[in-house]
């Protein structure tokens, strides 16, 4: 069976870098992975979770583009098992990926779980949608609540996938999860605060009395 994503990422440069490095040996007729061109359940858990992702594009002149991407947790979207969405918010208005994939449409996501030291990679190929070009869709993508402008809807089509080793990713926590991870500390301090708050009360009264 094909390793899908270095049937992409294996370019005669790489071949000979490995080569290079002795390590050619490792990824010919490579065995042990499956084709990795559809989504399972546990891609999608993963990519639900996730509030951010980096997303990098190929400019004309040949200049690579990484560009973050971030909003609510699963604003992007699993809309089947080779397909994925998300609401393009608006920010600093260069349009530097919007003009990039208009030229090509190839793309590669990296989205990282620094706090279990995750990272799942992705080939895709991406259109712009305006909103108003599928209905459906946009209704599907859009998070209700979240503060932000959307000017039009990235749809991608999935390549291949693979998941990296957890090796030099430091873990790293959002404020919600130390805010979860510390809530009983948290909990703990404030009851100890209010005790000591009226033993002190109670003590000035005695002292008063005397």
């Amino acid at each position: 069976m094909p390793y899908g994503f270095l049937d992409i990422a294996l370019t005669p440069s790489v071949r000979a870098a490995q080569k290079s490095m002795g390590a050619d040996h490792l990824w010919e007729d490579f065995k042990g992975h499956r084709a990795y061109d559809r989504f399972s359940q546990n891609e999608a858990a993963f990519i639900a979770e996730r509030d951010s992702f980096y997303m990098a594009s190929v400019s004309e002149n040949g200049w690579p583009y990484v560009q973050h991407r971030g909003g609510p947790p699963g604003f992007l979207k699993v809309i089947d098992d080779r397909t994925l969405a998300f609401a393009d918010y608006r920010g600093n208005r260069q349009y530097i990926s919007l003009g990039n994939v208009n030229a090509d449409d190839r793309v590669c996501l990296f989205l990282m779980d620094y706090p279990r030291q995750g990272r799942l990679k992705i080939y895709a190929r991406v259109e712009a949608l305006a909103l108003d070009d599928d209905p459906a869709l946009t209704t599907a993508v859009l998070d209700e609540g979240y503060r932000a402008k959307v000017e039009r809807i990235f749809r991608l089509r999935l390549e291949a996938f693979d998941w990296n080793c957890a090796q030099h990713i430091t873990p790293r926590f959002t404020q919600p999860q130390v805010e979860q991870a510390m809530g009983s500390v948290l909990e703990r301090i404030a009851a100890l605060e209010s005790e000591n708050a009226a033993l002190r009360a109670r003590l000035a009264d005695v002292g008063g009395a005397s």
